[in-house]
């Protein structure tokens, strides 16, 4: 079993961009939405697991990843073929999430930051994934307000109501 734990901070100014080392192009669908992941809404059980399928850069995965909120979870990302990806994006449901993940090495770690494109511009997210939920870190500058526990940071939560669609109070964190 797989077990993803991931802090996630919103990001200030542009500080970050000097250090990122490379980006890769991101598109990703889900098979299911938020509403599938609270309750069967049909009588059906509510889904444990959100269900993605990513093509990045010239790879393509699908993942699946448990719906505790918080920054532990289970995950497991299986390498498939890009034509299957395509294929999948295509039954995707909500709308795709278009980003660009630049990868930044900061003080020993590996920072991942999500510029998001299309519905979701404006936004820029940077994760971290650390070796136990205790993992000590050193916090750059730009990694301002820590959204982890915000489920309307999730890629699953942008696939079904994107940063466009926020108001400005949640745009500033105050909702």
């Amino acid at each position: 079993m797989g077990i993803e734990i991931e802090r996630k901070f919103l990001v200030v100014g542009d500080g970050w961009r000097a250090q990122a080392q490379k980006v890769v192009p991101m598109a990703q669908g889900y098979l299911n939405d938020l509403a599938a992941m609270d309750a069967g809404g049909d009588g059906r059980a509510a889904m444990k697991a959100s269900v993605r399928v990513r093509i990045a850069g010239d790879e393509a995965f699908l993942n699946l990843k448990s719906r505790e909120l918080g920054h532990t979870r289970q995950e497991f990302d299986y390498p498939i073929p890009v034509a299957d990806a395509r294929d999948l994006l295509a039954l995707s449901v909500g709308g795709l999430v278009d980003k660009r993940r630049h990868y930044v090495e900061h003080q020993g770690h590996l920072w991942e930051v999500d510029e998001f494109l299309g519905d979701n511009a404006g936004l820029v997210v940077a994760e971290i994934e650390l070796a136990s939920a205790d993992s000590e870190f050193a916090r750059p500058d730009w990694a301002g307000a820590e959204v982890t526990d915000a489920v309307r940071y999730y890629n699953l939560a942008l696939a079904t109501r994107p940063y466009a669609q926020w108001s400005q109070a949640e745009r500033d964190g105050a909702v």
